[in-house]
């Protein structure tokens, strides 16, 4: 990747909806080798997909909740069946494992407290966990999908 690719990924995070003649006359290229650049950074998987960002508020989706949890469990079996429980949970927008303290976090989104008990019901039932937190987020100060890709930035 080079300065050019940096920058047409630059812009599609801000707006994948662009049309690439535009893109195109922003990182002086002409629109077919801007074009081709955009297909090679999905072939390579640079870009893994194009989507739509929606405000949870708009959609009734005010609560978000940061789940932490802790396990003694860490065998292959176990593993996939958190895996597969979580998974099959919609209200789960990020799901990581783990280094430290704690084993796995969630982000979850949900519409309320209520959503969040009968949530946390479901996710209790599906896997044997030691402990499970949960941190509510009170405001949003920051909330980006764009990488920094500058690397004088970074």
């Amino acid at each position: 990747m080079d300065q050019t690719d940096l920058k047409i990924l630059s812009l599609l995070q801000k707006d994948a909806t662009r049309p690439v003649a535009e893109i195109a006359e922003q990182v002086n290229l002409s629109v077919t080798p801007c074009w081709r650049r955009i297909q090679k950074l999905k072939e390579d998987g640079v870009i893994e997909r194009t989507a739509v960002l929606l405000d949870p508020q708009a959609v009734g989706l005010g609560l978000t909740v940061f789940v932490t949890i802790k396990t003694s469990q860490h065998n292959v079996k176990w593993t996939q069946n958190l895996i597969g429980a979580v998974m099959a949970l919609p209200n789960v927008v990020e799901f990581h494992r783990m280094a430290g303290d704690l084993d796995y976090l969630l982000k979850v989104v949900v519409e309320d407290m209520q959503a969040y008990d009968r949530f946390y019901r479901r996710l209790i039932e599906a896997v044997d966990l030691l402990d499970v937190s949960a941190s509510f987020s009170m405001e949003v100060i920051k909330s980006t999908t764009e990488l920094p890709l500058d690397p004088g930035q970074r």
